[in-house]
């Protein structure tokens, strides 16, 4: 890395240090003004900011523009829609006498790193900085070096919006993330895998920066054999092979009665062979979302090629196209826990199928692994449906759908251990950027 960009990282860092107590005073009139400006700027480059992740990872027009461009647009209008209310401070009394009170005010952290992934590049970068915005703190912002095109317009976005003691935005490579994660911020929201997020945590450790990790994990979905397997098939479907499975919350495996198992996968197939990830936009490019690049092609790969070794079947799907970096959306039965598609991750559109008599056996089997980010249940059984959430952890749960929970900014989105630290969305996001600072009131005499 060069020393001009050591010395420009360290240069706005102070900058925003010396912004704080200007932002620490600032109204919810005036954080709204800048969330307009930011949302206005998104707005002005909304067909840039397609054509760049189009460019870095192939994707279908219309899945860009409702997950990146709408969800972005979705998050930072809710936050100017409730600030008012979110900041108010809040009564909660006192416990110590009638004529004392208690006070729950809403501070912002200071200065914040934002560092993106590379699957939802644009959203998942952009959703937590209006959340940082809304809370009242100033942000320096990083996208993944995966994804190039995606920061060079995200850059045009932020430099139209903000001047850089309010935001700024750094490009390039691991370098720069280490020299940004050298600096004493005080909160860290870091988007992607679990490897990444123990050094970002090590990294706030140094500083005892309070951090927001979103990471992943596999996320189990169960289908109970009376459920009606045409719903169950059509929202997988859309969960797990749009974006090529790089979805964090995608349902990463499977668990259903072996004597239902092949009339769903052979329903799921006629779902996916129906084009509902057809693209309109380029009907003569491929449907299928790239792989990101040749090392996670590979590693996919050699999960697929170790669960056939095994013994793993291919229902449908199963090809892989090296020069285009494309996996055909795939699902496999005869899996067994040994194999190495069921020991990390997958993130890629192949769905591992196994087969359980009794409910408890799931229980046992999600417990004795990882805490996932998501877990999903399709069934109309209430008593086998408590029962799996009040004896699972996971870091959040959807009944009868897939995915969708992301998008409910009344509720909290995050992980558990491993799946991750801290939550956002809605005031849960405005929340995890401020400090809850209590504030005890005594009666005068």
């Amino acid at each position: 890395m060069e020393q001009q960009v050591k010395d420009d990282i360290q240069r706005v860092f102070q900058l925003q240090k010396k912004q704080q107590k200007a932002l620490r005073a600032s109204t919810a009139e005036q954080r709204r003004e800048k969330l307009q400006r930011f949302l206005d700027s998104v707005i002005a480059h909304e067909e840039e900011i397609i054509e760049a992740i189009r460019k870095d990872v192939r994707k279908p027009y219309h899945e860009v523009k409702k997950a990146e461009i709408e969800g972005t647009k979705k998050a930072i209008r809710d936050n100017m829609n409730n600030l008012e209310q979110w900041m108010a401070p809040k009564e909660v009394g006192s416990s110590l006498s009638p004529d004392a009170n208690g006070i729950l005010m809403y501070e912002p952290k200071g200065v914040t790193l934002i560092l993106g992934p590379w699957n939802y590049p644009f959203m998942l970068t952009m959703a937590p900085l209006a959340a940082s915005l809304a809370a009242g703190n100033s942000a320096i912002v990083k996208l993944s070096d995966f994804t190039m095109n995606t920061s060079n317009i995200a850059a045009k976005v932020i430099r139209d919006a903000f001047d850089e003691k309010e935001v700024a935005i750094f490009k390039g490579e691991v370098e720069v993330a280490t020299e940004l994660l050298d600096q004493p911020f005080d909160h860290i929201f870091f988007t992607g895998s679990t490897n990444v997020g123990k050094i970002v945590m090590t990294a706030a450790a140094k500083h005892l920066a309070s951090v927001t990790l979103e990471l992943g994990g596999k996320s189990p979905t169960i289908i109970d054999s009376e459920y009606d397997l045409m719903d169950a098939a059509k929202k997988i479907a859309v969960g797990k092979f749009v974006n090529a499975g790089q979805t964090c919350i995608a349902p990463d495996y499977l668990f259903i009665k072996k004597d239902v198992q092949d009339r769903f996968a052979g329903i799921l197939q006629t779902v996916v062979n129906a084009g509902f990830m057809e693209d309109d936009h380029n009907p003569d490019r491929s449907k299928f979302t790239q792989i990101v690049n040749d090392r996670n092609f590979n590693r996919v790969k050699d999960l697929f090629d170790d669960a056939i070794k095994k013994g793993a079947e291919v229902v449908f799907g199963g090809v892989f196209d090296a020069s285009d970096r494309t996996i055909s959306p795939t699902v496999l039965k005869n899996v067994t826990p040994d194999m190495k598609i069921m020991q990390e991750e997958i993130f890629a559109p192949i769905l591992p199928m196994m087969n359980y008599e009794d409910i408890d056996e799931v229980i046992d089997y999600v417990n004795d692994r990882d805490k996932p980010l998501a877990l999903y249940v399709f069934s109309q059984n209430q008593d086998l449906i408590d029962n799996v959430l009040q004896h699972t952890t996971s870091g959040n749960a959807a009944i009868n759908d897939v995915v969708v929970h992301f998008s409910d900014v009344n509720l909290p989105f995050g992980g558990v251990n491993t799946s991750g630290i801290g939550s956002y969305h809605g005031v849960y996001g405005f929340k995890e950027f401020s400090h809850e600072k209590g504030v005890f009131i005594q009666a005068s005499k």
